[in-house]
C-alpha cells in the first residue's frame, strides 16, 4: 500500500482523478491527518481487498468508482459508486474489490 499527502487545502480537485489504479495493488493517499481523524483516498485493483479487522472508531466509506463487497459483522453487501456507509466502531469488517474500486475513507476519532 502506497501513500502520500500532497493535497492543497482550499483548492478544489477531482477526487476520482486524484488517485490511480495500480495493477495487483491497493493504493492509498492521505488527504488530511489530524488528531481527531483522517481522510484517506483508496484505489483497489480487481481481486484486492482488506482482510477482516476492527477499529475503535466509526468510519465512513464513500464509494467514488466501481464497487466492492463490504462485510460488517459477518453481513456482506455490495456498495457501488455514489453510495456510502458507516462502519461502526468495534465491529469486524472486511472489503473485497471484485472490480476496480475507489473509495474515500473518513475515520472519526473520539467517543
Amino acid at each position: 500500500m502506497r501513500s502520500n499527502s500532497d493535497t492543497t487545502k482550499g483548492v478544489a480537485f477531482d477526487i476520482n482523478k486524484n488517485i490511480s489504479y495500480a495493477i495487483g495493488s491497493v493504493v492509498s493517499k492521505t488527504l488530511l491527518k489530524k488528531d481527531t481523524g483522517n481522510i484517506t483516498l483508496f484505489s483497489f485493483d480487481a481481486g484486492q481487498g482488506l482482510s477482516e479487522h476492527t477499529s475503535p472508531y466509526d468510519a465512513v466509506v464513500h464509494v467514488i468508482d466501481g464497487e466492492a463487497v463490504i462485510t460488517i459483522g459477518g453481513k456482506s453487501q455490495t456498495v457501488k459508486a455514489g453510495q456510502m456507509l458507516i462502519m461502526p466502531a468495534g465491529v469486524p469488517h472486511a472489503l473485497m474489490a471484485d472490480v476496480q474500486f475507489k473509495m474515500l475513507l473518513i475515520m472519526i476519532r473520539g467517543n
